[in-house]
């Protein structure tokens, strides 16, 4: 007997237990599904619009800015691929087919890829715009920043197509009837599965250890400016210590959610071993969309323009709500 779909391992099935036993906790986990549907949208959403409005008035935007409004834009995609397959998965099971799980896969992995290495950009950008050290090859990275983060997106690229590569020939083996002894067609499916998550295991163990340089070089680069400012007998809250620490927060709020989302994939993947507990499975689905909701809200707080934006919303919120009472 042939094994269920291998290109829908991290979009596992989550078949709908009995009513009287789980109904609760489907009701619960797609109330915080929603939620953090919704608050995801509008905090990309924010950040897209804002920043493209100050484009259209400025004629101009910086790299920051354009590293912001994609990945916003990605995690927007990203956010819609996740509740697309939670409800294929959790209310309409026979809707959601081979093709439709493999379209909305496809969908996933790009969503995710830009999500990931966009978010990872804009810490290194972080990194090379605010850190300060004298070693040559920093201060030539320093000045070449846009470019090096323009190479590292395309790097990036690398991993993608081997990803989609793998899941393609992944598809086909499943999809055709092939020829031969069945026990080579098991190894072979076998071989080629394994090579897909050594793919996934590499495009998030890589920019996650990039990121965790980022933080712990912005550490370094903090103590050395806070040591710094003492011997000259000036204060600490200076704009370059705040200036330092808030990148500090969003790239290590980035680290730790990715974290949260990356076990949430591995539990997904080897279904298997956890196949009869659904309601772990529709949680790591919760925790799945959980990185590219909150992570924008962290970066609009983190972000001078975007807080002062932020703040002006909702102040006319505020007062607009007035003049209808």
């Amino acid at each position: 007997m042939r094994s269920n779909v291998t290109f829908g391992t991290i979009f596992s099935r989550v078949h709908s237990p009995p009513q009287d036993m789980i109904s609760l906790l489907q009701k619960l986990f797609s109330m915080l599904m929603m939620t953090e549907f919704v608050l995801g949208n509008f905090a990309n959403g924010f950040i897209a619009l804002v920043n493209c409005i100050d484009w259209v008035k400025k004629h101009k935007i910086s790299c920051t800015d354009r590293i912001l409004t994609a990945l916003a834009v990605s995690r927007i995609g990203l956010l819609w691929t996740i509740v697309f397959n939670w409800y294929g998965t959790v209310f309409n099971l026979p809707f959601y087919s081979s093709d439709v799980r493999l379209i909305v896969y496809f969908a996933w992995i790009v969503n995710h890829h830009f999500c990931l290495w966009l978010a990872v950009s804009l810490s290194i950008l972080y990194l090379l715009k605010i850190a300060n050290f004298s070693c040559l090859l920093f201060l030539h990275l320093k000045w070449r920043a846009e470019r090096v983060v323009i190479m590292i997106l395309w790097g990036s690229l690398f991993f993608l197509v081997c990803h989609l590569t793998a899941l393609s020939i992944d598809a086909k083996m499943e999809m055709n009837d092939y020829e031969g002894n069945i026990t080579w067609k098991t190894k072979l499916r076998d071989i080629m599965h394994l090579s897909s998550m050594t793919v996934i295991t590499l495009a998030n163990f890589i920019p996650f250890t990039m990121s965790l340089t980022a933080v712990l070089l912005l550490i370094f680069s903090l103590w050395k400016h806070l040591k710094k400012m003492q011997l000259s007998g000036k204060g600490s809250q200076d704009p370059s210590t705040k200036v330092h620490i808030r990148a500090m927060q969003t790239v290590i709020s980035f680290l730790l959610l990715f974290v949260i989302s990356f076990l949430a994939q591995i539990i997904a993947i080897w279904r298997s071993i956890i196949q009869q507990n659904n309601s772990v499975l529709m949680l790591c689905e919760v925790l799945g969309i959980l990185h590219p909701s909150a992570h924008s809200l962290i970066l609009i707080w983190g972000n001078k323009k975007l807080r002062q934006a932020f703040l002006s919303f909702l102040w006319q919120l505020r007062c607009w709500l007035k003049e209808k009472k």
